[in-house]
């Protein structure tokens, strides 16, 4: 009798395992699919959010979509987010969410000129007399420029991210996502722009950040190091194994993109270093630095976007779960191929 109903009950406990082990999973993101949001959208296409017990569905954000409000309100489980300062936002707030990894060591943030016009140095776009900068930019970032590079709200314009502007003034300069825009420029305007990267400059905000409630994190940490791991694996797949499922899947959501401006996008962050540099060389993709968020946080009190002593910055992030060099054996063996 006991060798009978041995086998039905270890495969009903099993089945019940899988599904159990199959969790439902709701990931936002700050914009439309593109190669930014590539190692997502891989870990979705080939099965390595599935292999960590995770059913994830990516949710776009957009032009006249805003996702920021779903995660403390639990619609959606976990966030990306551009940078540090929404996040300085969030606890200054007291929003009850927290960054669990930071999946670009750069923020691909950049000031793009017209090759030719004296602007190969960084330090001469202050004297640009046009610069081209959305809202956004211009309560944030353009603050910091003003304070630590000497830049004068006189030549300030409105972005709106159309790049008529930009290309018809040989002398203006214009904000871009270093990954995005000069690839459009070259498409619109046949010819390559000078970039520069905010970071290379000493604008030191990591990027593209997961956030999730802190009650995820006290209450269901194994949910959160499944995810994390899974989409390190996935951001290691997508920057040097085989794309093809996760471009597809992108273009998909996302129809006004295309093949060559993912495989472009995909070698301009390699050339810069946006998602694999720096420590995450040796600790892996995703890693944050506790000291670094403080030292960021300190150059925008300096540059006034905050008081000093406002945000408890260490409740901004929480390295529980990075920094374990997660996918450096994927990627020596991609990598060695």
């Amino acid at each position: 009798m006991i060798r009978r109903y041995l086998f039905p009950l270890v495969a009903l406990f099993s089945l019940s395992g899988l599904v159990q082990a199959q969790q439902a999973v709701t990931f936002a993101t700050n914009w439309k699919a593109q190669a930014a949001h590539g190692g997502f959208y891989q870990a979705v296409a080939d099965g390595t959010y599935k292999k960590f017990g995770l059913e994830v569905t990516i949710r776009q954000g957009g032009p006249q979509v805003n996702n920021r409000p779903l995660l403390p309100a639990r619609r959606i489980d976990f966030l990306m987010t551009g940078n540090l300062l929404h996040s300085f936002d969030n606890v200054k707030n007291g929003i009850p969410v927290v960054v669990v990894a930071a999946m670009f060591q750069k923020d691909p943030q950049a000031l793009m000129a017209h090759p030719n016009q004296g602007y190969e140095n960084f330090s001469a776009l202050s004297k640009a007399p046009i610069a081209l900068i959305a809202k956004d930019g211009q309560f944030t970032w353009w603050q910091w420029l003003k304070v630590v590079h000497g830049f004068k709200d006189e030549a300030l314009r409105p972005y709106n991210y159309n790049l008529g502007p930009f290309l018809s003034q040989p002398k203006a300069i214009q904000q871009g996502y270093s990954v995005a825009e000069p690839i459009y420029i070259e498409q619109q305007g046949q010819f390559k722009p000078v970039v520069h990267l905010l970071a290379d400059h000493g604008f030191s905000t990591y990027s593209t950040l997961i956030e999730t409630r802190t009650e995820t994190v006290k209450n269901n940490p194994d949910l959160v190091q499944r995810f994390v791991d899974a989409s390190i694996i996935g951001w290691v797949n997508f920057m040097y194994g085989d794309r093809a499922q996760a471009n597809a899947l992108m273009m998909k959501d996302n129809p006004e993109i295309t093949e060559a401006e993912i495989e472009a996008s995909v070698l301009l962050m390699k050339e810069q270093g946006i998602v694999d540099s720096g420590e995450a060389v040796s600790k892996g993709i995703g890693v944050m630095n506790a000291s670094r968020i403080a030292d960021f946080y300190d150059q925008m009190v300096k540059a006034g976007l905050y008081r000093s002593g406002e945000v408890d910055v260490s409740k901004v992030a929480t390295t529980q779960f990075i920094n374990k060099q997660v996918g450096l054996d994927l990627k020596k063996t991609l990598t060695q191929r």
